[in-house]
């Protein structure tokens, strides 16, 4: 019976966060209404505030699934990288971008970085930080496989080289979302090209 309602409650918190995400994506996060995202979850405006506190907690909860599925996509990928160093890096930081708007959109990603400026000590962007720390992690991991592969070399700080790599590509995403123009695979093409110059410094044969 408690294993029955676990699953329901995790039923219901997924529900909220996916119509949570949808009329953010359709509406902007600021014109989004509660009830109108627990009616579209099927749940009372008293069961979502059981789950949830206000919009915010539910951004927050919606970074948190984004994050939280492309560390387990990464883990794939810094388990068996790709031969050279360029794609490898390539591969997780692409798996990154890739689902980067499956959840949110550029306007949602906007709010979520803005509430972090303008509150930095607050529970949500405390969280925030935490996240952008454990993909900065995983590229730190993805480097030392590498190193211990022969590919990287290994007189260099696998941290430094990761995070240095990391606030890159972060830099790179915050200009997508700030540019509603730039799609995907021009993201895809500035990361190419910063990876080149960054490869040719970092791998063993440079």
């Amino acid at each position: 019976m408690a294993g029955l309602r676990e699953r329901q409650k995790a039923d219901r918190n997924r529900r909220i966060l996916e119509a949570a995400s949808t009329l953010f994506g359709q509406m902007g996060y600021e014109a989004a209404r509660i009830d109108a995202i627990a009616n579209d979850a099927e749940v009372s405006v008293g069961t979502l505030y059981n789950y949830f506190e206000n919009k915010a907690d539910l951004l927050l909860a919606i970074v948190s699934m984004e994050v939280e599925e492309v560390l387990g996509q990464g883990a794939a990928v810094v388990a068996d990288p790709p031969s050279t160093v360029a794609d490898a890096l390539g591969k997780l930081i692409q798996t990154y971008y890739d689902h980067s708007l499956v959840y949110l959109t550029k306007e949602m990603w906007r709010a979520a970085m803005a509430m972090t400026i303008q509150q930095p000590e607050a529970p949500f962007s405390r969280r925030y930080r935490e996240l952008d720390a454990a993909l900065a992690a995983q590229v730190c991991d993805l480097i030392r496989t590498l190193q211990t592969r022969g590919d990287v070399r290994a007189d260099l700080d696998a941290s430094a080289l990761g995070e240095i790599a990391f606030n890159d590509l972060n830099s790179l995403f915050t200009e997508f979302t700030l540019d509603e123009g730039q799609s995907l695979p021009q993201l895809r093409a500035r990361l190419d090209a910063h990876l080149g110059a960054f490869t040719r410094l970092i791998s063993r044969e440079g």
